[in-house]
Protein backbone atom coordinates (compact mmCIF):
# COMPACT_ATOMS: atom_id res chain seq x y z
CA UNK A 1 0.00 0.00 0.00
CA UNK A 2 3.13 2.42 1.04
CA UNK A 3 4.33 1.73 -2.92
CA UNK A 4 4.65 4.36 -5.15
CA UNK A 5 1.25 4.06 -7.56
CA UNK A 6 -0.47 2.34 -5.48
CA UNK A 7 -3.59 4.35 -5.85
CA UNK A 8 -3.27 5.57 -8.71
CA UNK A 9 -6.07 2.23 -9.79
CA UNK A 10 -8.84 3.35 -7.21
CA UNK A 11 -10.73 0.06 -8.24
CA UNK A 12 -7.98 -2.46 -8.05
CA UNK A 13 -6.68 -0.60 -4.79
CA UNK A 14 -10.14 -0.86 -2.97
CA UNK A 15 -9.91 -4.60 -3.96
CA UNK A 16 -6.83 -4.88 -2.18
CA UNK A 17 -7.95 -3.20 1.08
CA UNK A 18 -10.63 -4.54 1.11
CA UNK A 19 -8.55 -8.57 1.10
CA UNK A 20 -6.12 -7.11 3.87
CA UNK A 21 -9.06 -6.29 5.95
CA UNK A 22 -10.36 -9.60 6.03
CA UNK A 23 -7.12 -11.33 6.47
CA UNK A 24 -6.69 -9.18 9.22
CA UNK A 25 -10.37 -9.76 11.33
CA UNK A 26 -9.26 -13.81 10.38
CA UNK A 27 -6.06 -13.16 12.07
CA UNK A 28 -7.90 -11.37 14.98
CA UNK A 29 -10.41 -14.09 15.53
CA UNK A 30 -7.95 -16.99 15.80
CA UNK A 31 -5.83 -15.20 17.86
CA UNK A 32 -8.95 -14.34 20.44
CA UNK A 33 -9.45 -17.88 22.13
CA UNK A 34 -5.43 -18.07 22.36
CA UNK A 35 -5.26 -14.74 24.47
CA UNK A 36 -8.39 -15.64 26.58
CA UNK A 37 -7.24 -19.17 27.67
CA UNK A 38 -4.25 -17.70 28.62
CA UNK A 39 -6.04 -15.06 31.14
CA UNK A 40 -8.33 -17.81 32.29
CA UNK A 41 -5.11 -19.94 33.24
CA UNK A 42 -3.81 -16.75 35.01
CA UNK A 43 -7.64 -16.47 36.82
CA UNK A 44 -7.49 -20.13 37.26
CA UNK A 45 -4.64 -19.96 39.74
CA UNK A 46 -6.06 -16.87 41.35
CA UNK A 47 -9.23 -18.54 41.90
CA UNK A 48 -7.83 -21.72 43.94
CA UNK A 49 -10.57 -21.72 46.64
CA UNK A 50 -12.36 -19.26 45.56
CA UNK A 51 -15.98 -21.15 44.82
CA UNK A 52 -17.22 -17.80 43.09
CA UNK A 53 -14.02 -17.11 41.08
CA UNK A 54 -14.14 -21.05 39.87
CA UNK A 55 -17.40 -20.46 38.95
CA UNK A 56 -16.79 -17.53 36.96
CA UNK A 57 -13.72 -18.90 35.23
CA UNK A 58 -16.08 -22.11 33.93
CA UNK A 59 -18.67 -19.68 32.43
CA UNK A 60 -15.78 -18.24 30.65
CA UNK A 61 -14.37 -21.45 29.66
CA UNK A 62 -17.31 -22.39 27.78
CA UNK A 63 -18.04 -19.27 25.76
CA UNK A 64 -14.44 -19.69 24.71
CA UNK A 65 -14.99 -23.36 23.86
CA UNK A 66 -18.52 -22.00 21.58
CA UNK A 67 -15.89 -19.48 20.16
CA UNK A 68 -13.31 -22.00 19.13
CA UNK A 69 -16.98 -24.54 17.90
CA UNK A 70 -17.74 -21.63 15.52
CA UNK A 71 -14.10 -20.84 14.22
CA UNK A 72 -14.09 -24.60 13.30
CA UNK A 73 -17.26 -24.38 11.84
CA UNK A 74 -16.12 -20.94 9.67
CA UNK A 75 -12.90 -22.96 8.69
CA UNK A 76 -15.22 -25.01 6.48
CA UNK A 77 -16.00 -22.15 4.82
CA UNK A 78 -13.54 -22.07 2.00
CA UNK A 79 -15.81 -21.21 -0.78
CA UNK A 80 -15.13 -18.59 -3.50
CA UNK A 81 -18.40 -16.24 -2.12
CA UNK A 82 -18.50 -17.54 1.06
CA UNK A 83 -17.46 -14.84 2.86
CA UNK A 84 -20.35 -12.22 1.18
CA UNK A 85 -23.65 -11.70 2.87
CA UNK A 86 -26.79 -13.55 1.64
CA UNK A 87 -30.46 -12.50 0.20
CA UNK A 88 -32.91 -15.47 1.06
CA UNK A 89 -36.20 -15.83 -1.40
CA UNK A 90 -38.79 -18.18 0.46
CA UNK A 91 -42.14 -19.69 -1.71
CA UNK A 92 -44.50 -21.56 -0.48
CA UNK A 93 -45.81 -24.13 -1.97
CA UNK A 94 -49.40 -25.90 -3.18
CA UNK A 95 -51.76 -25.80 -0.40
CA UNK A 96 -53.05 -22.21 0.03
CA UNK A 97 -52.99 -20.62 3.67
CA UNK A 98 -51.07 -23.71 4.80
CA UNK A 99 -48.47 -24.11 3.13
CA UNK A 100 -48.27 -19.66 3.31
CA UNK A 101 -48.41 -19.94 6.95
CA UNK A 102 -45.27 -22.05 6.87
CA UNK A 103 -43.45 -20.11 4.40
CA UNK A 104 -44.15 -16.59 7.29
CA UNK A 105 -42.65 -19.29 9.77
CA UNK A 106 -39.43 -20.01 7.98
CA UNK A 107 -39.46 -15.96 7.07
CA UNK A 108 -39.17 -15.65 10.63
CA UNK A 109 -36.55 -18.90 11.63
CA UNK A 110 -34.09 -17.01 9.56
CA UNK A 111 -34.51 -13.84 11.10
CA UNK A 112 -34.31 -14.85 14.23
CA UNK A 113 -30.90 -16.84 13.14
CA UNK A 114 -29.80 -13.81 11.55
CA UNK A 115 -30.08 -11.71 14.97
CA UNK A 116 -29.06 -14.17 17.11
CA UNK A 117 -25.25 -14.07 15.17
CA UNK A 118 -25.57 -10.35 15.18
CA UNK A 119 -26.10 -10.55 11.28
CA UNK A 120 -28.08 -6.50 10.28
CA UNK A 121 -31.39 -8.13 7.49
CA UNK A 122 -33.29 -5.51 5.29
CA UNK A 123 -36.60 -7.14 3.67
CA UNK A 124 -36.20 -6.19 0.29
CA UNK A 125 -39.77 -8.28 -0.97
CA UNK A 126 -42.53 -9.16 1.16
CA UNK A 127 -46.30 -10.18 -0.54
CA UNK A 128 -48.66 -10.79 2.19
CA UNK A 129 -50.68 -14.08 2.10
CA UNK A 130 -54.63 -14.02 1.39
CA UNK A 131 -55.10 -14.87 5.08
CA UNK A 132 -51.98 -15.79 6.79
CA UNK A 133 -48.35 -15.71 5.99
CA UNK A 134 -46.80 -14.76 2.82
CA UNK A 135 -46.92 -15.55 -1.04
CA UNK A 136 -43.44 -14.41 -1.60
CA UNK A 137 -40.51 -13.13 0.49
CA UNK A 138 -37.14 -12.05 -0.57
CA UNK A 139 -34.64 -10.49 2.70
CA UNK A 140 -30.89 -9.64 2.53
CA UNK A 141 -28.80 -10.93 5.57
CA UNK A 142 -25.70 -8.63 5.94
CA UNK A 143 -22.51 -9.71 7.19
CA UNK A 144 -19.56 -11.93 7.12
CA UNK A 145 -19.77 -15.27 5.71
CA UNK A 146 -23.54 -15.08 6.01
CA UNK A 147 -23.68 -17.19 2.62
CA UNK A 148 -21.18 -19.30 3.55
CA UNK A 149 -23.38 -20.53 6.03
CA UNK A 150 -27.12 -19.98 4.75
CA UNK A 151 -26.38 -22.07 1.59
CA UNK A 152 -27.02 -24.83 3.55
CA UNK A 153 -30.74 -23.77 3.99
CA UNK A 154 -31.13 -23.86 0.11
CA UNK A 155 -33.70 -26.53 -0.63
CA UNK A 156 -37.79 -28.13 -0.10
CA UNK A 157 -38.55 -27.69 3.55
CA UNK A 158 -41.42 -29.80 5.02
CA UNK A 159 -43.46 -29.23 7.72
CA UNK A 160 -45.70 -31.92 9.33
CA UNK A 161 -48.50 -30.44 11.98
CA UNK A 162 -52.29 -30.08 13.14
CA UNK A 163 -53.48 -26.98 11.24
CA UNK A 164 -54.79 -24.44 13.14
CA UNK A 165 -56.76 -23.67 9.46
CA UNK A 166 -58.88 -26.34 9.93
CA UNK A 167 -61.79 -27.17 11.78
CA UNK A 168 -61.41 -30.82 11.92
CA UNK A 169 -57.73 -30.77 13.54
CA UNK A 170 -56.74 -32.80 11.30
CA UNK A 171 -53.29 -32.96 10.00
CA UNK A 172 -51.39 -31.40 7.28
CA UNK A 173 -48.49 -31.32 5.95
CA UNK A 174 -46.99 -28.41 4.25
CA UNK A 175 -43.81 -27.59 1.40
CA UNK A 176 -41.76 -24.25 1.10
CA UNK A 177 -38.64 -23.78 -0.97
CA UNK A 178 -35.56 -21.61 0.44
CA UNK A 179 -33.42 -20.57 -2.72
CA UNK A 180 -30.12 -18.80 -0.87
CA UNK A 181 -27.89 -16.28 -3.55
CA UNK A 182 -24.57 -14.65 -2.86
CA UNK A 183 -25.52 -11.06 -2.09
CA UNK A 184 -23.16 -9.47 -4.62
CA UNK A 185 -20.83 -6.62 -3.38
CA UNK A 186 -18.74 -4.02 -5.50
CA UNK A 187 -15.81 -6.35 -5.52
CA UNK A 188 -17.72 -8.48 -8.25
CA UNK A 189 -19.21 -6.87 -11.65
CA UNK A 190 -22.25 -7.50 -13.13
CA UNK A 191 -22.81 -6.33 -16.47
CA UNK A 192 -26.44 -4.51 -16.76
CA UNK A 193 -27.44 -2.72 -19.83
CA UNK A 194 -30.43 -0.03 -19.11
CA UNK A 195 -31.57 -1.31 -22.43
CA UNK A 196 -31.81 -4.95 -21.18
CA UNK A 197 -34.32 -4.19 -18.35
CA UNK A 198 -38.22 -3.56 -18.60
CA UNK A 199 -39.19 -1.80 -14.98
CA UNK A 200 -43.10 -2.01 -14.48
CA UNK A 201 -44.70 -0.35 -11.15
CA UNK A 202 -47.81 -1.47 -9.96
CA UNK A 203 -49.90 -1.08 -6.53
CA UNK A 204 -48.29 -3.27 -3.54
CA UNK A 205 -51.40 -4.98 -2.01
CA UNK A 206 -51.52 -6.70 1.22
CA UNK A 207 -53.63 -9.66 3.19
CA UNK A 208 -57.26 -9.41 1.65
CA UNK A 209 -56.27 -7.25 -1.53
CA UNK A 210 -55.52 -4.69 1.06
CA UNK A 211 -53.24 -2.02 -0.64
CA UNK A 212 -50.30 -1.33 1.28
CA UNK A 213 -50.01 2.04 -0.86
CA UNK A 214 -52.27 3.83 -3.14
CA UNK A 215 -49.56 4.74 -5.73
CA UNK A 216 -47.72 2.13 -7.60
CA UNK A 217 -44.50 2.21 -5.18
CA UNK A 218 -44.19 -1.60 -6.58
CA UNK A 219 -41.82 -2.31 -8.69
CA UNK A 220 -41.37 -5.74 -11.52
CA UNK A 221 -38.27 -5.43 -13.48
CA UNK A 222 -37.78 -7.63 -16.32
CA UNK A 223 -33.80 -8.68 -17.35
CA UNK A 224 -34.91 -9.21 -21.05
CA UNK A 225 -31.88 -11.48 -22.42
CA UNK A 226 -32.52 -13.72 -19.65
CA UNK A 227 -35.99 -13.43 -18.82
CA UNK A 228 -35.41 -13.28 -15.08
CA UNK A 229 -37.87 -11.66 -13.51
CA UNK A 230 -37.87 -9.52 -9.88
CA UNK A 231 -39.80 -7.15 -7.77
CA UNK A 232 -40.09 -5.46 -4.46
CA UNK A 233 -42.92 -3.57 -2.84
CA UNK A 234 -41.27 -4.14 1.18
CA UNK A 235 -41.11 0.09 0.62
CA UNK A 236 -43.48 2.84 0.03
CA UNK A 237 -41.27 4.70 -2.14
CA UNK A 238 -41.18 3.68 -5.80
CA UNK A 239 -37.38 4.95 -5.57
CA UNK A 240 -36.08 2.71 -2.92
CA UNK A 241 -38.35 -0.36 -4.38
CA UNK A 242 -36.63 0.10 -7.49
CA UNK A 243 -33.27 -0.47 -5.63
CA UNK A 244 -33.53 -3.17 -3.73
CA UNK A 245 -35.46 -5.23 -7.31
CA UNK A 246 -32.07 -4.27 -9.04
CA UNK A 247 -29.96 -5.42 -6.19
CA UNK A 248 -32.00 -8.96 -5.97
CA UNK A 249 -31.28 -8.74 -9.80
CA UNK A 250 -27.72 -8.17 -9.80
CA UNK A 251 -27.33 -11.55 -7.35
CA UNK A 252 -29.46 -13.55 -9.77
CA UNK A 253 -27.96 -12.56 -12.65
CA UNK A 254 -24.18 -13.35 -11.07
CA UNK A 255 -25.43 -16.75 -10.54
CA UNK A 256 -27.15 -17.54 -13.69
CA UNK A 257 -24.13 -16.18 -15.44
CA UNK A 258 -21.87 -18.40 -13.26
CA UNK A 259 -23.71 -21.04 -13.58
CA UNK A 260 -23.58 -20.88 -17.43
CA UNK A 261 -19.74 -19.99 -17.36
CA UNK A 262 -19.15 -23.25 -15.42
CA UNK A 263 -22.11 -25.53 -17.50
CA UNK A 264 -22.88 -26.78 -14.27
CA UNK A 265 -26.65 -25.46 -12.44
CA UNK A 266 -26.04 -28.07 -9.31
CA UNK A 267 -23.00 -26.20 -7.56
CA UNK A 268 -25.58 -23.20 -6.71
CA UNK A 269 -29.27 -24.42 -7.90
CA UNK A 270 -29.34 -27.71 -6.42
CA UNK A 271 -31.92 -26.67 -3.89
CA UNK A 272 -34.60 -26.11 -6.52
CA UNK A 273 -36.50 -28.68 -6.70
CA UNK A 274 -40.54 -29.44 -7.09
CA UNK A 275 -42.28 -28.06 -3.96
CA UNK A 276 -43.79 -31.68 -3.22
CA UNK A 277 -43.54 -34.90 -1.55
CA UNK A 278 -39.36 -36.56 -2.25
CA UNK A 279 -37.69 -33.33 -2.58
CA UNK A 280 -37.60 -32.18 0.55
CA UNK A 281 -34.11 -31.64 2.19
CA UNK A 282 -35.73 -30.83 5.86
CA UNK A 283 -38.90 -32.14 7.75
CA UNK A 284 -40.45 -30.55 10.38
CA UNK A 285 -42.44 -32.63 12.25
CA UNK A 286 -45.03 -31.36 14.92
CA UNK A 287 -47.39 -33.85 14.80
CA UNK A 288 -47.90 -36.60 16.21
CA UNK A 289 -44.00 -36.34 17.77
CA UNK A 290 -41.63 -33.31 17.59
CA UNK A 291 -38.64 -34.19 15.44
CA UNK A 292 -36.55 -32.27 12.70
CA UNK A 293 -34.80 -34.07 10.37
CA UNK A 294 -32.14 -33.19 7.69
CA UNK A 295 -32.82 -35.65 4.62
CA UNK A 296 -29.07 -34.92 3.65
CA UNK A 297 -27.15 -35.49 7.02
CA UNK A 298 -29.69 -37.69 9.14
CA UNK A 299 -29.19 -35.30 12.05
CA UNK A 300 -32.09 -35.12 13.84
CA UNK A 301 -33.04 -32.62 16.56
CA UNK A 302 -35.99 -33.26 18.90
CA UNK A 303 -36.83 -29.71 20.02
CA UNK A 304 -38.61 -28.53 16.83
CA UNK A 305 -39.45 -25.14 18.63
CA UNK A 306 -36.29 -24.05 19.29
CA UNK A 307 -35.17 -24.47 15.64
CA UNK A 308 -37.97 -22.66 14.46
CA UNK A 309 -37.20 -19.59 16.89
CA UNK A 310 -33.58 -20.01 14.98
CA UNK A 311 -31.68 -22.79 16.15
CA UNK A 312 -30.72 -24.16 12.46
CA UNK A 313 -26.47 -24.06 13.57
CA UNK A 314 -26.49 -28.08 14.42
CA UNK A 315 -28.33 -28.39 10.85
CA UNK A 316 -25.90 -26.24 9.22
CA UNK A 317 -22.50 -27.63 10.75
CA UNK A 318 -23.74 -31.19 10.12
CA UNK A 319 -23.81 -30.05 5.84
CA UNK A 320 -20.75 -28.12 5.97
CA UNK A 321 -18.96 -31.25 7.97
CA UNK A 322 -20.29 -33.84 5.28
CA UNK A 323 -19.15 -31.41 2.32
CA UNK A 324 -15.64 -31.35 3.47
CA UNK A 325 -15.57 -35.07 4.31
Amino acid sequence: MAEPGFWDRPESAQKTVAALKQAKRTVDDWSRPDADLRHLEELLELAEGDVALLGEVDAELDKVAATIAELETRSLLSGEYDRLGALVSIHPGAGGTESQDWAQMLFRMYLRWAERHGFATSILDLQPGDEAGLKDATVEITGEYAYGYLKAESGVHRLVRISPFDAAQRRHTSFASVFVYPMVDDTITVDIQPGDLRVDTFRASGAGGQHVNKTESAVRITHLPTGLVVQSQAERSQHRNRDFALRILRSRLFVHYREQERLKTASLSAGKKEIDFGSQIRSYVMQPYTMVNDHRTELKVGDVHAVLDGGIDPFIDAYLKRKES
